[in-house]
């Protein structure tokens, strides 16, 4: 048996989650999100927690156990807490903001770079060089900072980039001059 997916899931009180055979819906302030779980999947709902079960143990089944389990948590703490990723750009005359349901970077190409925010996602723009991204779908929230990393990514020799908040580059010496 797993052992992430034994553990058992307690639910906030703010949030309202309903388990129909192989659907899982959580209600929270922050938004609504649902999601569909295989048949060897089991979940049982008693006053306060959820407990996952598998109905065979194999190798796969035992996989998808300690998966589901994670993803069902990650949805009851989006939907109460929301998650949090943290871009910084670093590089002379790059800077980011907000207009309207866009994204605009300035990142040294000759044209800004327009990338459109999907429903869900919050981007709040701190001094001009730091994102701060925000959405309750934590598998949505890192697939569009790394879409939004991905226009530059940090490169070895000065440093230049996207980040994510914390990130060290490893910097490579350049040419060694004559």
């Amino acid at each position: 048996m797993s052992r992430i997916g034994k553990l058992p899931i307690k639910i906030p009180t703010t949030v309202d989650i309903n388990v129909t055979d192989n659907n899982v819906v959580v209600k929270g302030k922050f938004g609504t999100l649902e999601r569909t779980i295989p048949e060897v999947i089991k979940v049982e709902q008693t006053d306060g927690t959820l407990i996952v079960g598998v109905t065979n143990e194999t190798r796969t089944n035992k996989a998808l156990h300690g998966l589901y389990r994670t993803l069902i948590n990650n949805m009851l703490v989006g939907v109460s807490e929301q998650f949090l990723i943290t871009l910084e750009l670093q590089g002379v005359g790059y800077r980011a903001s907000v207009q309207g349901k866009s994204l605009v970077l300035n990142l040294g190409y000759s044209h800004p770079v327009n990338i459109d925010m999907p429903d869900g996602i919050e981007v709040e723009v701190v001094q001009n060089t730091t994102l701060n991204i925000k959405a309750c779908d934590k598998e949505q929230l890192g697939l569009f900072a790394a879409k939004v990393r991905s226009w530059r990514p940090p490169e070895p020799y000065k440093g230049k980039g996207i980040l994510y908040k914390g990130e060290k580059i490893l910097r490579k010496a350049g040419k060694s001059g004559k």
